[in-house]
């Protein structure tokens, strides 16, 4: 009896101080929203005592031991914000020249640049604080407003991440999110015309220890939440982050690291490893048969030599890139190179695919005629112009409208926000075309062996032909496929990594080692080597 009324004294004493933390929290924010309101009218001198009011109010909430409800942070969050910004503009004097003013509180560094008409860029000092540093083109600005004059207000909040928290950031992947910043403010005070000249860059230095595995994100506070629109990171090392934004705002650096790490994430590396070493020495194989061997007058090798080309050079990159990682991952700008460079080299094989089950539906309408149609039409350079050109142009178009959608974890396309179906999108069309291809081909076929107007060798090499051409389409196709369905399961995502690794393997069985032409060339090549050992 005492146990439960101990325990029932002691859930009554935290309502009664969560109760009285809300309180705290409402006056706090309506003290905030007074002194935004009133700030216009108040002198530099007032504002500036004002402002050790409001970074005191700061404390009030982040050292609060109880939790307190989003929406009361948040509510909190734009009051203190406004308030503070609003202050700060009290501050800025106009000038002809340069005019920079420092103010250090107990949790908040303010720095206020103002320029004049008679200021020059040589002029203007470096903008920073103790943990960030502002780069912004104020000269620029100041040259398209009315008064040929601008100023720049550069706050750092050293304890506004546990009010604005890193939580707040919401996104697709279930992951642990940290504030690697102190949150910062950049604002244009009294400046007539405020949009930027160029996009503005942030120094943020790590208040945590970085994570290689985790990705970086640099984002904005939008009033309810942190979204990344228009922010993106630029480079990032160990100790220090670099992020472009094409606005001003607040802004903060989070880190994803992922909670639910797998437990056989080394098996899957080793297996991964192995597989991919093994599927770029079947690619290599297969490039060497296309490119040394004798074949057929018939068959075109265009298409699947620029398909092993292209797929050996992605699975080799991918491949690098996963072993050194580590060293890439905080090389922001080289691996959004790297996802772009995969981007590329994974739709390029996929046109390639595509091109050869056109060459394909060329050579089964019209049997007789197949070798001058191609001379005419489907030269190499030609088909080389599309392959590649038209990959280019989705990755080119990829990144002027989403920048920011390359470089995830993996230095890789980015999930979020659909940005993955810059890649895929085009995969399923491909998809789909041939797949309509291949049922025309297979209709024509059986038109063409009732009608008997082949030659029976010739039609014999076309149903070879479209059979290995359809399997190299499963063969290729059918793992991206599967990645649709893998949604966390060990099994799928094994399959879908030995199926994808393995495509070299499958085209030099399917073009190699089922050519019984190919086959007696290796022979002979192996006998030659034989003989000539024997002889040494």
């Amino acid at each position: 009896m005492q146990k439960r009324k101990k325990i029932n004294t002691h859930h009554r004493t935290d309502s009664h101080l969560i109760v009285q933390i809300k309180q705290t929290v409402a006056s706090t924010t309506n003290l905030l929203n007074l002194i935004s309101n009133m700030s216009g009218q108040l002198s530099p001198t007032d504002a500036g005592n004002f402002l050790s009011v409001v970074d005191a109010a700061q404390m009030k909430v982040s050292t609060s031991d109880s939790p307190v409800e989003k929406s009361t942070l948040v509510s909190f969050g734009n009051a203190y914000l406004n308030a503070f910004e609003n202050l700060v503009s009290a501050l800025v004097v106009a000038t002809d020249n340069m005019t920079v003013k420092n103010i250090a509180l107990n949790n908040t560094e303010v720095t206020v640049l103002a320029i004049g008409v008679n200021a020059s860029a040589a002029d203007i000092p470096p903008i920073y604080t103790k943990t960030a540093q502002l780069e912004i083109d104020l000269i620029g600005i100041a040259k398209q407003s009315i008064s040929k004059s601008a100023s720049v207000a550069f706050v750092s909040y050293s304890a506004m991440d546990s009010i604005l928290k890193p939580d707040f950031f919401n996104t697709s992947e279930n992951t642990v999110k940290t504030m690697m910043s102190t949150v910062i403010s950049a604002t244009l005070s009294q400046t007539n015309n405020t949009a930027l000249t160029k996009p503005v860059n942030f120094t943020l230095k790590h208040i945590q220890g970085f994570n290689p595995k985790s990705s970086l994100s640099c984002v904005y506070w939008n009033d309810s939440e942190w979204i990344v629109d228009g922010c993106s990171v630029l480079n990032s090392n160990s100790s220090h982050t670099v992020c472009s934004c094409v606005h001003l705002s607040t802004f903060a650096l989070i880190m994803q690291t992922s909670s639910t790490p797998p437990e056989s994430s080394d098996l899957l590396e080793l297996l991964n490893l192995v597989c991919v070493i093994v599927g770029l020495v079947f690619f290599s194989l297969a490039l060497l048969s296309f490119a040394l061997c004798q074949w057929s007058p018939g068959v075109n090798n265009v298409a699947r030599i620029n398909i092993c080309i292209s797929l050996l050079s992605a699975h080799l990159l991918f491949l690098l890139t996963q072993q050194f990682l580590s060293l890439i991952r905080p090389q922001q700008v080289f691996c959004v190179a790297i996802a772009g460079l995969l981007h590329f080299l994974f739709l390029s094989a996929f046109v390639w695919m595509f091109i050869e089950a056109v060459l394909l539906f060329i050579c089964v309408q019209n049997l007789s005629r197949i070798s001058s149609k191609k001379k005419e039409v489907l030269s190499s350079g030609f088909l080389c112009v599309i392959g590649y050109v038209l990959a280019l142009v989705v990755v080119g178009v990829s990144i002027g409208l989403v920048p920011e959608g390359y470089g995830s974890e993996q230095c890789w396309i980015k999930t979020a926000e659909g940005f993955i179906w810059s890649f895929l999108g085009p995969v399923c069309v491909i998809l789909a075309l041939n797949t309509i291809f291949f049922i025309k081909i297979v209709l024509t076929l059986n038109s063409t062996l009732k009608n008997l107007n082949a030659e029976v060798s010739q039609m014999k090499q076309t149903k070879i032909l479209a059979f290995k051409t359809l399997s190299q389409f499963v063969v290729l196709g059918c793992p991206w496929i599967l990645g649709f369905f893998i949604n966390g399961s060990e099994v799928l995502e094994i399959l879908f990594l030995v199926l994808n690794s393995q495509q070299g393997t499958f085209i030099f069985v399917i073009y190699c080692v089922l050519n019984n032409e190919i086959m007696q060339q290796y022979k002979q090549c192996f006998r030659c080597l034989c003989s000539g050992h024997k002889k040494y």
